[in-house]
């Protein structure tokens, strides 16, 4: 399988349009588009996913004014997109089609391909308890990396394509729910990569 986005290159910055947050705060928040081809044969669904690896795991380091995270502190995931049960014959997501501005409190009910589902992302975990913006985000919201890191964080799509056509998850579910569910059915996978950044150096 390969997969290609016209809205940025691989590897390359990702345009601040797709993100949820830019230096002076919120941004558009669109989705990036994102096509696929050479799926094969067999494969009765997809599943996308965009995870940026090089989240900090020290949270009060984060968006500090008078310290920088530093390159080498330890990182996790962190989940802006997770979607199963996308239609086999699927082959291309238009920009802002699923995402296309800040929604506070998440999307409940977000537009995607006929037929898939999408699951919460970790802005769930990250909103939880702020009165404003607290709630359950599905669906994709975009980059927003604190801005005294000094590491480029990277976020990356992932295609899967599967041999079921549906997934067993839950009505609510998550990126590891679906890493669970889809264990034994993968057929092939595609994934490419922008980069973003909100730090001033």
């Amino acid at each position: 399988m390969r997969i290609r986005s016209d809205s940025f290159e691989n590897a390359k910055p990702i345009p601040s349009e797709f993100a949820l947050g830019q230096p002076d705060g919120l941004a558009a928040n669109r989705n990036p588009h994102l096509a696929w081809d050479d799926v094969p044969d067999g494969t009765r669904s997809l599943v996308l996913m965009c995870v940026d690896p090089d989240v900090p795991t020290v949270p009060e380091t984060v968006n500090r004014k008078d310290r920088q995270i530093p390159v080498d502190q330890p990182r996790g995931d962190f989940v802006h997109w997770v979607a199963a049960d996308i239609p086999s014959d699927t082959r291309e997501i238009a920009a802002g089609s699923c995402s296309d501005g800040v929604t506070p409190r998440g999307k409940q009910d977000p537009p995607g391909p006929p037929g898939a589902r999408q699951g919460l992302n970790d802005y769930s975990g990250w909103f939880a308890g702020d009165a404003d913006m607290g709630g359950d985000y599905h669906g994709y919201d975009g980059p927003y990396p604190p801005f005294n890191d000094l590491r480029m964080h990277r976020y990356f799509f992932r295609v899967f394509a599967l041999d079921v056509a549906t997934l067993a998850l839950p009505a609510r579910f998550t990126a590891a729910d679906v890493h669970r569910a889809m264990h034994g059915h993968v057929l092939d996978e595609a994934a490419l990569h922008g980069t973003y950044s909100l730090h001033a150096g």
